[in-house]
Parts: C-alpha cells; sequence; structure tokens
C-alpha cells in the first residue's frame, strides 16, 4: 500500500542507514560550490570563517533534505521499492516510516534557515529572499503538483540552484558584491552539478518512462543523453583554457585538467550498459568528478593568490 513501507523490509535503524538516507554521493553538489565560491574571495577580502562554515553547514543540510523530500515524494507516488537503485532505502529498505522522513527533511530546513538568519544579519537580508527560494526550488524539486526532477528542466534547476546560485551567495558573503569574474567562475560548476542530475536520469531512465516522468534523458534517449554527458564535460575543461587564456584566472587553473580521467570513467560507464545496477560506477564518477574538479578549481584560485 501506498504511504504504508512493506512488511518485508528490514527493520534495521542504525545510524548507517539515516546517513545513507542523505544520499552522500550527492551532498558534493553543496559543499564544492561553497568552497569555491569562498576561495574566489580570498583575492578581495580577508575570509570570515563564521559566515564560511554555516554557509557550508546550511548548504548542506539543505541539500540532504532535498534528498529526503525525493525519498518521500518518490514513494508516495509509487516509485521506489526495495530493487530501486540510487535510493536512500529508509522507507522501503529498512521501514522508516515516511512521515518520519518527511518531518525530518522539514527539521533539516528549518535549522538552515536559523542558519540563514545568521548569514542575512551579518551581510544582506537581500539573501533571505534568494535563500527561500533556494529551499523551495529543493521542495519542488519532487514536491508539488509537477515536480521539477519530472520534467526536463531538472538538470537546468540543479545546476542552476546549486552550482551557480551557491558560488555567488559563497562569495557575496564574504565580499559584499557579485562582479563578472564570480559569474563566470560559476559555469562549469553549473555544468557539473547538472551532469549529476543528467548522470541519475541515465540511470533512471527505463523506470522513470514507465512512471509517466518526462526528463531530458528520456526526450533525447539514452546515446544522445550520454553525448550530453559527454559535452558537459567537454565544456566545462574548455571554459577553463578559456578563462586562462583571457587572463580572468591563472594559469594554475589548469590544475583542473587532473580530474579529465573521472569523467572519461563516467562517460565510458554508461556506454552498453541499460541495466541500473551496471551505471552505479558511472553515477558516482560523474559526481567524483564534479567533487575532483571544484576542488582542484579552489586550489589553483588559492594557488595563484600566492
Amino acid at each position: 500500500m501506498i504511504g504504508q513501507p512493506s512488511p518485508s523490509v528490514s527493520n534495521d535503524r542504525g545510524w548507517g542507514v539515516w546517513w545513507k538516507l542523505t544520499r552522500p554521493h550527492t551532498l558534493t553538489a553543496g559543499f564544492v560550490p561553497v568552497f569555491l565560491g569562498t576561495a574566489l574571495s580570498i583575492q578581495y577580502t580577508e575570509i570570515n570563517f563564521s559566515l564560511f562554515i554555516t554557509m557550508m553547514i546550511a548548504t548542506l543540510l539543505i541539500q540532504a533534505a532535498t534528498n529526503m523530500f525525493n525519498e518521500y515524494f518518490d514513494y508516495i507516488r509509487g516509485l521506489d521499492n526495495e530493487q530501486s537503485v540510487g535510493i536512500g532505502g529508509a522507507i522501503v529498505r529498512h521501514g522508516i516510516a515516511p512521515k518520519t522522513v518527511l518531518y525530518l527533511a522539514y527539521a533539516l530546513f528549518f535549522i538552515a534557515l536559523l542558519l540563514g538568519v545568521y548569514i542575512c544579519a551579518n551581510t544582506s537580508w537581500w539573501l533571505a529572499v534568494i535563500g527561500l527560494v533556494c529551499m523551495a526550488a529543493g521542495y519542488f524539486y519532487t514536491g508539488g503538483p509537477i515536480p521539477i526532477a519530472y520534467t526536463p528542466f531538472g538538470e537546468l534547476a540543479a545546476g542552476f540552484f546549486m552550482g551557480t546560485l551557491i558560488i555567488l551567495i559563497s562569495f557575496y558573503i564574504q565580499t559584499e558584491f557579485i562582479n563578472v569574474t564570480s559569474i563566470l567562475v560559476t559555469v562549469p560548476s553549473f555544468l557539473l552539478v547538472g551532469a549529476i542530475l543528467l548522470a541519475n536520469n541515465i540511470r533512471d531512465l527505463d523506470g522513470d518512462k514507465e512512471n509517466g516522468r518526462k526528463t531530458l534523458a528520456i526526450l533525447i534517449g539514452r546515446t544522445k543523453a550520454i553525448k550530453l554527458l559527454a559535452g558537459m564535460f567537454i565544456v566545462s575543461y574548455i571554459w577553463v583554457m578559456v578563462l586562462v587564456a583571457f587572463n580572468i584566472t591563472s594559469l594554475w587553473l589548469m590544475i583542473t585538467f587532473l580530474s579529465i580521467p573521472k569523467a572519461v570513467k563516467a562517460v565510458k560507464g554508461f556506454i552498453g550498459k541499460t541495466k541500473p545496477i551496471q551505471m552505479m560506477p558511472a553515477m558516482k564518477a560523474t559526481a567524483q568528478t564534479n567533487t575532483l574538479f571544484g576542488l582542484l578549481f579552489a586550489i589553483g584560485l588559492l594557488c595563484s593568490y600566492l
């Protein structure tokens, strides 16, 4: 029955269940942009570490809550079961009450909201509006009558809110301004965070199609979706070369190319695969590419300031 966990599931309620519920492989989409935006701000100001840490925690809480909303609403709509790949599985595998998952997500949102108040009190209250919009996007990604995740705009929404906005907010709370460089630097993050969602949708393509979703991967087909994923990786690296060539950033940013093997592994991992479990390594490699690229980008920025 929808809304009640299966009686055949495990009763394991250890900490590992709750950790998996956050979908840790996706949390890189939260902390990498914060780290990157803060690293970019160092050339303009002295870092306020309390704001940096607060922003980091708030972003991770919002990302984790978004994943929990995903878990809850996909279950309520009958999309998740014991065999579903890539989910936390708290409800369908471990018997956690659906409402518990939902209330936990709300609790994380509330804590993030309190942290946001601290950030606004020390910077600008205009950030409150932006923060609330970001939280709404997290909820409506799988909640509401027309979830963003069920449309072709999931990658765009994730890339914009988690890739672009988080970097700019992290930069702004340190510098109290936004400039052209800060905007240009967000492009690779926008693409790579979107790539995590695209990889997820490639993996889940058949199941999503059966359940009536209209994701980008479904609309263009698996083969073209894999090519698009490769293109997003390629453009990210080309963008770095453009930033360096036009002296927008230093040559140190070329260190991001050390993450190319992960990107190649991600693309190759999808080619010729049709079963979700077969594509899990590729999904993981996509998330790792975002992590490595973002961290190397931030390290490159820091090295250029020395």
